[in-house]
């Protein structure tokens, strides 16, 4: 790279720079191309041509998923995008139709009508995507180097510092600036080599661990529907849970996790076992017809960090944090990559009037956390009552909304109205506040309509296929309308 010096302003915006090349960095780039002559993404991995690993993504290898909320939101930044993860091999899943979940109130109905949808397949296919769409974009432009901190003063943020591989340092001048880094962000340490303090901080850790596996899919297994069997956090016991997610290529990634106290381990011998010993043996029974292609991967990286960025007073402009550099979130509940798309979309319309607008900044940092809100409260609101949690307190408006949530979510089994109204929140599609919606107050009132399922909700070709030997807790998949 040709060192570059820090440039003094103009009128018109030059270059804006996006620090992480990963899913949020490059929709980010997406969301500012247009708005700068060059959008330059720092990254310090080599990122590869396809769907490969990469040294800086080690969650890469579990279950991952993009609802409906954030693919709708990265659609609006990069036109076509849906169509190229379908193309590219990934699954479309209508919610609930193609979920077959055990929640902590029992096992929801797969009622015939679609409300909602995620896209399936794994973490590598879904970032090469993208990354390939929005690097081939007119203006867009990745270097190799890593960020080392940021360049300006407390009023502006003029560029970064960074230091390319074989150790040559330079100054990359910039008229914006995105940290799209992730958990490892340095960005509290960029603000304080600025003379600002840095931003307080909420962890909420219930000491989740990951383990995942590949297995070949069964033969006639296209449209199998996504299997969830999750925790019930109020149970006074470990947290452990489990996921299949059909992916592309003729594969299944099945993810397990336990909190504190009831991890899983790398063992391939120990899979099967754990996934037997969740609140329901289904993921454990479908296992075990099923050929391995891989062996056991373990993440720990799970705490649920919140930065709070929007409250710090002096903020510079021309400086924004965005995805899991802002708010990181216990993978459980598959919300991190949709939040950070939504983010990215929030920039681009706040900066559709020029990356030069007054305070533009600040106006940014203050909605990506309305963002981040929703997220945030469903999975530390669950978090904190795992054995053993970590970092944070319940309050007694914290155990009445719970309790509330409970009785909603106990609901969903057996009322479309609910199931609806509570998948718009989940799936990201509306805010925490939609809860308590009046439709949605009312029907948690009445209560189920229909009584519970006693078993998994599997059709009959679907549990023939999974489990030869039939179990006798099997629900016909419930094919009324509402």
């Amino acid at each position: 790279m040709t060192s570059t010096s820090t440039r003094s302003r103009t009128a018109a915006v030059q270059r804006a720079v996006v620090i992480g090349g990963s899913m949020t960095g490059m929709l980010t780039a997406a969301a500012l191309r247009g708005l700068a002559e060059e959008v330059l993404i720092v990254e310090a991995d080599e990122l590869p041509l396809g769907p490969a690993p990469r040294k800086g993504l080690p969650q890469a290898g579990h279950v991952h998923l993009m609802w409906s909320g954030g693919v709708h939101a990265a659609e609006a930044l990069v036109p076509g995008l849906t169509n190229a993860w379908l193309m590219a091999g990934a699954h479309y899943v209508p919610i609930p139709t193609g979920m077959v979940g055990l929640s902590s109130q029992g096992w929801f109905r797969r009622w015939d009508r679609e409300t909602h949808f995620l896209i399936a397949c794994s973490r590598d296919l879904l970032d090469s995507v993208v990354r390939q769409r929005v690097v081939g974009m007119r203006g867009v432009r990745v270097i190799r180097a890593r960020a080392e901190g940021v360049l300006g003063t407390a009023q502006r943020v003029t560029g970064v510092r960074v230091t390319e591989p074989d150790g040559r340092e330079q100054l990359i001048g910039a008229d914006f600036v995105v940290d799209a880094s992730g958990r490892g962000s340095r960005a509290p340490q960029y603000l304080k080599s600025l003379g600002i303090d840095p931003p307080d901080e909420d962890v909420v850790d219930a000491g989740l661990v990951y383990a995942s596996r590949l297995f070949r899919a069964p033969k006639g297994s296209d449209g199998f529907p996504v299997v969830s069997i999750q925790a019930d956090p109020r149970a006074p016991v470990p947290g452990q849970s489990a996921a299949i997610l059909p992916i592309e290529g003729g594969k299944w990634l099945v993810t397990a996790g336990g909190t504190r106290g009831g991890e899983p381990t790398d063992s391939a011998e120990d899979f099967e076992k754990f996934a037997r010993g969740l609140r329901h043996p289904l993921i454990g029974e479908v296992i075990s017809h099923l050929t391995p292609l891989s062996g056991v991967t373990l993440n720990r990286s799970t705490r649920n960090r919140r930065r709070y960025f929007e409250r710090v007073r002096r903020w510079p402009e021309g400086f924004v944090v965005l995805g899991d550099a802002a708010a990181a979130f216990n993978p459980v509940y598959g919300h991190g990559m949709s939040v950070s798309a939504q983010q990215a979309l929030v920039l681009h319309r706040h900066a559709c009037g020029g990356l030069q607008q007054p305070r533009l900044a600040k106006h940014v940092q203050q909605a990506v956390a309305r963002k981040v809100g929703a997220a945030w409260s469903m999975a530390t609101g669950q978090d904190l009552f795992y054995p053993g949690a970590t970092g944070g307190r319940l309050r007694v408006v914290d155990r009445v909304l719970t309790r509330y949530v409970d009785r909603a979510l106990r609901t969903t089994t057996g009322s479309f109205t609910a199931t609806r109204k509570f998948t718009d929140v989940s799936s990201l599609q509306s805010p925490v506040a939609s809860l308590l919606a009046p439709r949605l107050v009312l029907a948690t009132a009445i209560g189920p309509l229909r009584p519970p399922l006693l078993g998994p909700p599997l059709s009959a070709r679907e549990n023939a296929l999974v489990r030869p030997a039939t179990g006798s807790d099997i629900d016909e998949v419930d094919r009324e309308l509402p």
